[in-house]
């Protein structure tokens, strides 16, 4: 089973290629129904423009899930280089580095690792790449909206790219290994903690800037081939770091029952289980668990 934070309670197979070939890297849109020397020109040309290391496996989602709402995203766009990158959160790792993502294209790529994830145990579905093309268009959308902060809430999409080596050049979609987002929220009216049932009346307002906040990570996943590298526990130690920076106490995140593995990994990190959720959390199948800063 992936390590994956639970969301809140709230030659390459023609199919996949024809996918990302609706807008070829030449500027033109791919014909659906073009044949295989037209797919190995296309698979050629990508090849050339953007050479890759060859220790490193190209995931699924790099050939797979493009649609026609994204259809205005570069999926040939170079990953940026450190000098031209400015943003907050920053932590650097062997061959990594966790990092908030800061373009259009690298949040797609965080949409579509996390539409892989999602299906991943669910590999007979004859319909899998379409569902996961409407996930991933559905997420994509939403870290836009959550991250231009259009919600109360503040919240940032952290991603994990490969360093940059000589004379290796990679595609935005063929840099990203994992993803998570981290938000600062506040309690609602008469909670002690995320999730609780509250009874306080309409009247006292959803939001107040007296209620306590709190950090609160979600949809952590790492691409299947890059796993046990490290790149879980260090993108949760940049949220936490950064979660600490604005001066919290508490960060939350839920994890399945029936996930011992992310259970595990939360424990090293220094999350605990939040015994008074566990108490009021009913038939559902999430734990809540607590790190105190």
């Amino acid at each position: 089973m992936p390590i994956v934070a639970a969301p809140p309670p709230d030659l390459l197979p023609p199919p996949a290629w024809r996918m990302i070939c609706r807008r070829h890297f030449t500027g033109k849109f791919a014909s659906p129904h073009m044949g295989m020397r037209a797919l190995i020109r296309a698979s050629s040309v990508w090849k050339k423009e953007c050479s890759v290391d060859s220790k490193d496996v190209q995931p699924d989602f790099i050939r797979l899930g493009i649609s026609s709402g994204s259809s205005d995203l570069r999926f040939d766009r170079l990953q940026p280089s450190e000098e031209e990158i400015n943003c907050r959160h920053r932590r650097g790792f062997g061959r990594f580095i966790a990092r908030e993502a800061i373009l259009d294209e690298e949040y797609w790529t965080a949409a579509w690792l996390r539409a892989e994830s999602h299906w991943e145990d669910q590999p007979g579905d004859r319909h899998l790449q379409s569902h996961k093309r409407k996930f991933a268009e559905n997420e994509f959308n939403a870290i836009k909206r959550r991250c231009k902060r259009k919600y109360a809430d503040d919240c940032t999409c952290i991603i994990t790219v490969k360093k940059e080596e000589k004379g290796v050049k990679r595609t935005v979609l063929s840099s990203i290994v994992g993803t998570l987002d981290f938000s600062i929220r506040q309690l609602l009216c008469g909670q002690t903690f995320p999730g609780e049932s509250s009874k306080a009346p309409v009247s006292c307002g959803i939001f107040r800037s007296d209620l306590p906040r709190y950090g609160y990570i979600s949809n952590l996943c790492v691409a299947k081939y890059a796993r046990r590298q490290g790149i879980a526990s260090n993108m949760l130690l940049l949220a936490v770091d950064a979660v600490r920076s604005s001066g919290v106490s508490q960060i939350f995140i839920n994890v399945q029952k029936d996930n011992t593995t992310a259970q595990n990994l939360y424990k090293t990190i220094g999350f605990q289980m939040f015994e008074k959720a566990a108490a009021t959390a009913g038939k559902e199948n999430l734990y809540l668990l607590c790190y105190n800063l």
